[in-house]
């Protein structure tokens, strides 16, 4: 989190003092962006095993749909902070949004079509909308306040990006998976191609109504007078290094980005499959959908206790315990089954919660006139959400689903060592 000084701060042309009051507004009106790209991220979830039916896709192929999501983060994210530091954070946020919808008005023309490469292209330019919005509104929030409570703060702002990936996956259930009309695999003729149409249209209503409300919420970003935070001129403690790579503890806080963000992209896309394999609980997809709101809504309970918690305790520390506790689960989850293992894997969710704020916000600790570009890097580091998944595919179409959950407990195991040393700074 960037550092400033009171003379670097100014709010509606007054000063940081005068404006204080409109931090919380700020913060108010931000809340409803971190809800929407987490509905809409994890609405993936449930499009996964819905266009793994239709298109009779391997685990591997259906991975493709978070590499494209993700993916824009590795192409986008440089850019966007760049653009975000020339345009400030409100107008990047507001060119996000208006990106965002034109990514979910696509979906119209790819449902129509029904080609899976044209799912995947609106995907890549919704997310590119979301990768402006996360480079904008993250840094953002760990500047609106004090720095001693950015990580607390940064993780309550996150809490209602958890609200939006617990309501996602009963709104996708509802309007997409439950739109099936038979057993695709074993349809024939005019038969196979009524239902396809039928699963298409299931997917256009929804996304149509998201880029809507992406553009309602543009407009009100647009006219909103929101605080103006101007990074400090100079990095903190006198430190002059030529750019946010030469900080080591933002380094390894990419990577802890990476790999937890990978980890738990894998963990909820498989979240259904895992529901319906029969030595587990062999519930019907659009049952299963239902179970994967007690993951994200873990993470919600889990970032709203941490908002408070973590006021009081070391950040450090509380990361490398739920990074501990999390890869225990998932040892359970691969090597249980049945009940223990469907409510291991579930728990997850609970310890992921404080995980992306807290690395993010100890990642861009001290960075002072390099935060833009240490935002940059770190929203770079969420392509691990488009490479981990495909890697875990892979494990899944040749190891057996189960044995694949190993992969994200090795990703906890870093999470674990970066909360207790490398978040240090040099």
């Amino acid at each position: 989190m960037a550092s400033f000084s009171n003379s670097s701060v100014k709010t509606g042309g007054v000063s940081a003092s005068a404006g204080a009051n409109n931090y919380t507004f700020a913060l108010v009106a931000l809340t409803s962006l971190f809800f929407m790209w987490g509905f809409i991220t994890c609405l993936n979830d449930i499009l996964i095993p819905h266009l793994k039916n239709v298109f009779s896709l391997n685990y591997t192929q259906s991975m493709l749909i978070q590499l494209c999501f993700f993916g824009a983060y590795f192409i986008v994210s440089l850019p966007a902070g760049a653009l975000v530091k020339r345009i400030s954070y409100k107008w990047g946020i507001v060119v996000g949004l208006l990106i965002a919808a034109i990514g979910c008005a696509l979906f119209i023309p790819a449902a129509a079509y029904r080609v899976y490469a044209l799912f995947l292209g609106a995907l890549f330019v919704l997310a590119t909308g979301v990768t402006v919005l996360q480079v904008a509104a993250n840094p953002y929030v760990t500047e609106l306040g004090a720095p001693e409570t950015a990580a607390s703060r940064l993780t309550l702002t996150q809490a209602f990006n958890s609200l939006g990936t617990t309501i996602a996956p009963l709104f996708g259930a509802f309007l997409i998976l439950s739109a099936a009309t038979g057993d695709i695999q074993s349809a024939t003729g005019e038969q196979l191609e009524a239902m396809r149409l039928a699963e298409a249209d299931a997917v256009r209503f929804p996304y149509m109504l998201l880029a809507i409300a992406f553009l309602v919420l543009a407009a009100i970003f647009a006219a909103l007078k929101l605080p103006h935070v101007e990074e400090e001129e100079v990095a903190s403690a006198g430190d002059e290094r030529a750019s946010a790579w030469s900080y080591r503890h933002l380094v390894l806080g990419a990577v802890g980005i990476f790999v937890y963000v990978g980890a738990e992209v894998s963990i909820g896309s498989f979240l259904v499959n895992y529901l319906a394999e029969p030595t587990i609980a062999n519930m019907p997809e659009s049952e299963a959908a239902h179970y994967v709101a007690y993951f994200w809504g873990g993470a919600m309970v889990g970032r709203f206790i941490g908002a408070y918690a973590m006021r009081y305790i070391d950040d450090g520390k509380a990361l490398a315990f739920n990074a501990l506790l999390a890869g225990v689960l998932l040892l359970l989850t691969v090597f249980a089954g049945g009940k223990l293992a469907m409510w291991a894997v579930l728990a997850v969710g609970l310890f992921n919660s404080i995980m992306f704020p807290t690395i993010f916000s100890l990642a861009l600790k001290g960075l002072g006139r390099h935060t833009s570009q240490g935002s940059g890097i770190l929203c770079l580091a969420i392509v691990g959400g488009a490479i981990l998944p495909v890697v875990m595919g892979g494990l899944a179409d040749t190891i057996g689903i189960h044995l694949a959950f190993l992969m994200p407990v090795i990703c906890y195991v870093y999470i674990l060592y970066y909360g207790l040393e490398g978040h240090k700074t040099a």
